[in-house]
């Protein structure tokens, strides 16, 4: 019995070391958005491995006597030309807020890139139109995913929505890579109301849909879709721990059985879940 679990042990520690990645990144900026979220802009000596749209990070947390795990950080942006990574930022406990107040040339530990991405179109796809939704700080993987598009041809819509016009968070960003639809429950900016709501979603003309956010707006677009028979994968934000599927933290419900969020997601096409939609 120990032998095999020592065995099962090393596999898997061979398999993590080959496919990913810890590593030093330099703050090279920290950018203050708002009262709650804040840009990290961080730079690798190194060439940086692949990187796919829809993964996520681990990030140790520096100087905190009581923050002992690392906290799981979507990937906003990557540029490889200069080995820059962004981070979008919300502090919501302790482990967030010391990372909104780390300074310019400080370095943090990273372990990357962690999960399952979206699902990028074939190039018989590039006519298709693509709508990527999103609600506050979860819209932040859709930056590099619209991106990601844009540089293969395709030039997304974007579907962002927050509780006010301060909580829409990097729209000059978005817009460099398609047209950005905007809702906000207070009415301060775009249509008022959810992002489900929106009037674009009643011409029908959408292809696919990507969406992250909270759960409710993810599983009314799952709903939406579901109902028009189109395609759509959502970015799951389970609880965290490990970012490598020893925790069993981030267990969710599929189709096969459970599945660990931080492995086998973030990203699910939404036949996968069990949602009731």
């Amino acid at each position: 019995m120990f032998v095999g679990v020592f065995s099962c042990n090393f596999v898997w520690r061979v398999l993590f070391m080959v496919k990913k990645y810890i590593a030093d990144w330099k703050v090279k900026e920290n950018k203050v958005l708002n009262n709650d979220h804040c840009l990290l802009k961080l730079c690798l000596d190194e060439p940086l491995p692949e990187i796919l749209p829809g993964q996520f990070v681990q990030v140790k947390i520096n100087h905190s006597e009581h923050t002992f795990l690392r906290r799981p950080i979507s990937v906003h942006f990557v540029n490889q030309k200069v080995r820059e990574l962004w981070l979008l930022i919300q502090s919501v406990g302790e482990g967030t807020r010391l990372l909104t107040i780390v300074n310019k040339g400080e370095a943090l530990n990273l372990i990357y890139p962690l999960g399952k991405g979206f699902t990028i179109p074939s190039e018989n796809n590039k006519s298709n139109k693509y709508l990527l939704v999103g609600g506050g700080v979860g819209a932040a993987p859709l930056l590099y995913l619209g991106a990601f598009l844009k540089e293969k041809g395709i030039t997304p819509a974007f579907l962002l929505g927050a509780r006010t016009e301060n909580n829409l968070l990097q729209l000059s960003e978005f817009q460099k890579y398609g047209e950005v639809y905007i809702t906000t429950e207070d009415g301060s900016a775009g249509e008022k109301g959810w992002v489900i709501h929106h009037s674009i979603l009643q011409k029908g003309a959408v292809d696919f849909i990507y969406s992250c956010g909270p759960k409710p707006m993810m599983m009314a677009m799952a709903r939406y879709a579901r109902q028009r028979s189109i395609p759509c994968e959502v970015s799951l934000e389970n609880t965290m721990a490990c970012g490598i599927g020893a925790c069993l933290c981030c267990i969710e419900k599929t189709t096969e059985g459970p599945a660990c969020v931080c492995t086998e997601g973030p990203v699910f096409n939404i036949n996968q879940l069990t949602w009731p939609i």
